[in-house]
């Protein structure tokens, strides 16, 4: 049997988003070129110290960008598209959005001077995109966004329908609902693999509906005397569109408190959502708004240092103050892993004598993504051969198979970040594994590798603390002074246990030959090992060592003058630079 070349297949390739929630990137090849459709962020955690976001490794399509026809944005939240700023110079490539998610990224393009560079088209839902082999169609779904659709993209080889993000809200409140005669009529007409989204596969019955959540919230906030402070993601235009309405039902004026937030707003008004909305108010105009007459609405709903939820509990917001007998209400998901984080934010309102109420109290949030009924429903309409279950941690994505199977999908490609899949022709199966991971955002301009030595150095001193060896050599190798030892994150780090160091170092400084007395990397090995020995009765760490070593001239005269860097080794740093 004669192999298929490989421009004959139709391949898919994740570099983000399977095995995690967030950061999604894929990728789908025929005829010789390649399709991206999002391209997406993800948030760092704790092991990534001074390091707040993350995103792909784009480094395969990187090398083959020429063949890159285009990328397509399925929706406007930021683990589909924030990567874009970052990534987007290694591409170059034409990027294609509706009018909403297009409006979200010319904010975020003009804020890293990309603007007039990034060709970016707009499409309307029902449209086809002719992008050499690829014809893709969008499809409206709802999601916690307007705008969001499915993706079915047609090729020689077969059809494939990437969900997206996606739920079915019978009652979307922003936008219009779900397509569902539009996906059934792909359905009819045949869909080799379903790409579909895994997030809430663990969970019975359906998301909810956000009409349903604008009810729960109406009774929560009727009659409430003193200040409402209510966050959420921003993103959520349809809960911002349910905050305003409710807060001229109940006489207050919305403030908002967030840059984020001010973006989407703004890009909503601007595609003719929120119109009829009162207008909101800026946080410099709180101050002058009666205790009753104000509902503040503001970022931070997951307890981010820099959001104004996490500012305004510890007293630090410039301009928003709460008090004694004010509400403070938690209208999004707790997202697993950041429960910590949260509580902590919820104890320090709650230790000020304001109400927190979270989604674990009362009916203030649903979902935006599909739960088992509705992903039976879609694959109903769908009726794949192949089922690709993405977007979820391993857990999901193997129940989700699970369930494909249970549905009567013949085939499930098992899919994980930087695994080249050949849907067709023949069978699906894994072909190859490509270089995949995780770059982190040092700066606009600055990604690093994850495992690189930067992080992997702001790691060991997090965990194993530092300390820098001063040294001062005689012109024969001999110590001109006795060492400085300074200890930092280290227990017991008291003047004696560096004293003790120091001298183990000039002990064993002594014991190296002349020979190795003239060589940098000896003298700085015996530093390490000596300082390692003296540690090591009182800890099992490994700090970071830094030795800061100057040699004296042969012959300094009676009154040396300061030493200059034509007397230093290369590599050698003085100590006070």
């Amino acid at each position: 049997m004669t192999m298929a070349r490989r421009e004959d297949r139709l391949l898919f390739l994740p570099l983000g988003g399977v095995g995690e929630i967030g950061m999604n990137c894929c990728l789908y090849g025929s005829g010789g070129k390649w399709l991206m459709v999002d391209l997406g962020m993800a948030f760092a955690d704790e092991r990534l110290p001074g390091i707040d976001l993350v995103v792909p490794d784009l480094t395969y399509i990187e090398e083959r960008r020429d063949d890159l026809t285009a990328l397509v944005l399925t929706h406007g939240h930021e683990d589909h598209l924030g990567a874009v700023p970052y990534l987007w110079e290694r591409l170059r490539c034409p990027i294609y959005a509706t009018a909403f998610t297009a409006t979200l990224l010319r904010s975020k393009l003009r804020e890293a001077g990309l603007l007039d560079r990034v060709p970016l088209i707009e499409f309307r839902a029902g449209e086809t995109l002719d992008l050499g082999p690829f014809r893709v169609r969008a499809l409206t779904v709802t999601h916690s966004i307007p705008e969001a659709h499915s993706l079915l993209i047609e090729t020689g080889q077969g059809r494939v329908l990437h969900t997206g993000d996606w739920k079915l809200d019978p009652d979307p409140l922003v936008g219009p609902e779900t397509d569902a005669a539009g996906l059934a009529a792909a359905g009819d007409a045949g869909i080799l693999a379903l790409v579909c989204d895994s997030t809430n596969v663990l969970r019975p019955g359906t998301s909810g509906s956000e009409a349903a959540v604008r009810a729960g919230l109406r009774t929560l906030l009727a009659a409430r005397r003193g200040r409402i402070v209510l966050t959420t993601f921003a993103s959520n235009v349809a809960r911002i569109d349910t905050i305003l309405a409710l807060a001229a039902e109940i006489d207050r004026h919305v403030v908002l408190v967030g840059r984020s937030l001010w973006r989407v707003v703004e890009a909503a008004k601007a595609c003719g959502y929120l119109a009829d909305r009162q207008p909101v108010l800026s946080e410099r105009d709180y101050g002058y708004l009666p205790r009753d007459k104000v509902l503040l609405l503001c970022t931070g709903c997951q307890g981010e240092p820099k959001g104004a939820m996490a500012r305004i509990a510890a007293g630090q917001h410039p301009h928003v103050a709460l008090s004694t007998g004010d509400l403070a209400v938690f209208s999004s998901k707790i997202i697993p892993g950041n429960e910590r984080t949260l509580y902590r934010l919820h104890d320090r309102l709650a230790r000020s004598g304001i109400e927190v109420v979270s989604e674990k109290d009362h009916f203030v949030h649903v979902s935006g993504h599909p739960s088992r009924d509705e992903l039976a429903r879609y694959y109903a309409w769908a009726r794949p051969e192949i089922a690709v279950p993405v977007h979820g941690e391993p857990r999901h994505l193997i129940e989700h198979a699970r369930l494909a199977r249970s549905l009567g999908v013949p085939q499930v490609a098992s899919a994980e970040n930087g695994a080249l899949w050949q849907l067709a022709p023949g069978p699906a199966r894994q072909i190859e594994t490509v270089p995949s991971g995780r770059l982190a955002v040092e700066t606009s301009r600055v990604l690093l590798p994850i495992e690189g030595g930067v992080l992997q150095e702001r790691r060991r001193l997090m965990h194993h603390g530092s300390a820098s060896v001063a040294l001062v050599l005689t012109a024969d190798g001999s110590l001109a002074l006795p060492p400085t030892v300074g200890l930092h994150g280290i227990a017991e780090t008291a003047g004696p246990l560096e004293a003790k160091a120091a001298a183990a170092i000039a002990a064993a400084l002594t014991k190296l030959s002349r020979n190795a007395r003239s060589s940098d990397d000896a003298v700085e090995e015996a530093v390490r090992q000596a300082l390692r020995r003296t540690l090591k009765p009182i800890s099992e760490r490994r700090p970071l060592v830094r030795v800061h070593l100057l040699r004296l001239a042969a012959d300094p005269g009676p009154s040396p003058e300061p030493v200059t860097a034509d007397i230093l080794p290369q590599d050698a740093t003085a100590p006070d630079r």
